[in-house]
């Protein structure tokens, strides 16, 4: 299956307008559910909300934080990576920036920072963070809170190869265009989950990384 879960038009709003939209339904209030492993993070799937019921009896929860940088250009881009082969989870996978909340960081959005700065060398003086998004729950344990965030462009990148191979933006528009939200599905334990991808060009975006993207569009796009 590689439908569009909503029938709708794509969305056209201002880089002005997302922003602003982003500052009034966003916020900093850390989820319990990120360390409570009996708050499970709700996805609207019957398959990946009983996949993840499943993941939390069988595993300790992982926080770990991911930065969404929204690069505000006329027409705003969305800078991505691409991990790299040698990692031990989601090798070479298309991904944020981010990893996992070390004891050390005082806050998600803390540790969404320093990993940005550590796999690509953005400085925290180009990041204007904005709030965080929903809280994104995975099969590997992982829950996410990604940091929505402005980025002054002028920025120049240092790619950490031990951890990231490249680093590109996509454009926004491109991401919140729900004729570019494919979906499919794969099986977990004799259940069907569903999963988002948005191919653009070579880089093929799926995972969590499309997931998160996809609550982006709802909570900023839809309503």
């Amino acid at each position: 299956m590689n439908e569009p879960l909503l029938k709708v038009k794509p969305a056209t709003i201002s880089s002005t307008e997302f922003f602003a939209r982003a500052r009034t339904r966003l916020n900093f209030e850390v989820p319990p559910g990120l360390v409570d492993p009996h708050i499970i993070p709700r996805t609207g799937d019957s398959g990946n909300d009983r996949m993840l019921e499943i993941v939390a009896q069988e595993q300790p929860v992982r926080p770990a934080a991911v930065l969404i940088p929204v690069v505000d250009h006329p027409e705003p881009t969305v800078l991505l990576t691409q991990r790299s082969p040698n990692l031990s989870s989601h090798a070479g996978q298309i991904s944020f920036p981010g990893g996992k909340i070390d004891a050390t960081d005082a806050s998600p959005l803390d540790a969404a920072l320093r990993e940005a700065c550590e796999e690509v060398g953005l400085r925290r003086e180009f990041i204007d963070p904005v709030g965080y998004l929903d809280l994104y729950g995975t099969a590997f344990g992982f829950r996410i809170l990604p940091t929505v965030a402005k980025v002054k462009p002028g920025f120049a990148l240092e790619i950490n190869e031990a951890e990231v191979v490249d680093a590109f933006e996509v454009p926004l528009a491109f991401l919140m265009n729900p004729e570019n939200h494919q979906i499919h599905t794969k099986e977990f334990r004799g259940m069907d989950r569903s999963y988002y991808a948005m191919p653009f060009a070579e880089r093929y975006i799926w995972g969590a990384t499309a997931g998160i993207l996809r609550v982006l569009y709802e909570r900023i796009y839809l309503s």
